[in-house]
């Protein structure tokens, strides 16, 4: 199998310092942007937004369950679906109950939103043996007005704070005209019965969900999945064998390097493939293309 230079014990030292120095950058540069972003400034909410749960409709407000602080998960599940996204599943099952127990000790409350109908979320819900909160936004604004629920026609598209000529030139040109659901974290924060958003996360920036993979990203292989690899680092980069038809679609489209429209592995679930590294992360076209 293939695998990284095997060198001594004392050859390894050299190396794990090495990286160990620039480790201890990189945490100081994240303690100053982690102070940066709490520093932000905020911005009421003023549309009494209404949401479906199991106790029927509740505002924005509710969501908080009194605590101060929200963070929001944008959960992709389109009402024409009967699953959710493969790969925001993948993230709702690190939100372990435990988890959100460390939450609340920080009076932060957690809640995923999604635009399906209420029953479809709570049937998901149940056969994932999940226990957070999770609401249904179906018939409001709320996706569309926080850019994870795109469609021209409602408004023109905006994803990860680009629109129009910046997302050509970012090239995902493709979102311009896409019609459909993108993955998103946002937090909130409560002062009374006022609601401020606060910061917001698009693209990889969702990755701060994905705690799995900050656990893989210490290990030699990385995220590798189905030949996969990662777009930096190791293992080198090989075809999947047998390469699957939905492999050779992805790699046809690669090489002609425009939209294309391919049918996902569940039934009525499509979306336009795009490419590049901002590609978002949760998109369902692919779900073993996360951090590919």
């Amino acid at each position: 199998m293939d695998r990284p230079q095997v060198v001594t014990r004392d050859e390894w030292l050299v190396a794990r310092r090495e990286l160990l120095a620039r480790e201890k950058e990189l945490t100081r540069a994240q303690d100053a942007l982690n102070a940066d972003r709490r520093r932000l400034p905020v911005v009421r909410v003023a549309k009494d937004y209404r949401f479906t749960g199991p106790d029927g409709e509740v505002g924005l407000l509710d969501l908080f369950d009194g605590r101060r602080q929200l963070v929001l998960q944008h959960f992709m599940f389109d009402p024409s679906w009967d699953q959710g996204c493969r790969s925001c599943s993948a993230m709702a099952d690190d939100l372990s109950e435990g988890a959100r127990a460390h939450l609340a000790a920080r009076d932060t409350a957690f809640a995923a939103v999604s635009r399906a109908p209420y029953p479809k979320l709570a049937a998901y819900r149940q056969a994932k043996g999940w226990t957070f909160p999770w609401y249904s936004s179906h018939g409001s604004d709320f996706n569309y007005d926080f850019h994870v629920s795109l469609d021209p026609a409602v408004a023109p598209n905006e994803y990860n704070f680009r629109s129009g000529d910046e997302l050509t030139a970012a090239g995902q040109g493709w979102l311009i005209d896409y019609v459909g659901e993108q993955p998103g974290v946002s937090a909130f924060l409560r002062d009374g019965d006022e609601v401020f958003h606060t910061y917001a996360a698009y693209g990889r920036g969702v990755e701060v969900m994905m705690h799995a993979y900050r656990l893989l990203d210490i290990t030699a292989l990385g995220a590798a999945r189905s030949g996969r690899s990662r777009r930096a680092g190791w293992p080198p980069r090989t075809p999947p064998t047998p390469a699957s038809p939905a492999d050779q679609r992805l790699r046809l489209y690669q090489r002609a390097r425009r939209p294309t429209t391919i049918a996902a592995t569940r039934p009525a679930m499509t979306s336009t493939v795009p490419s590049g590294d901002d590609r978002p992360v949760g998109s369902c076209w692919s779900s073993s293309m996360l951090r590919g």
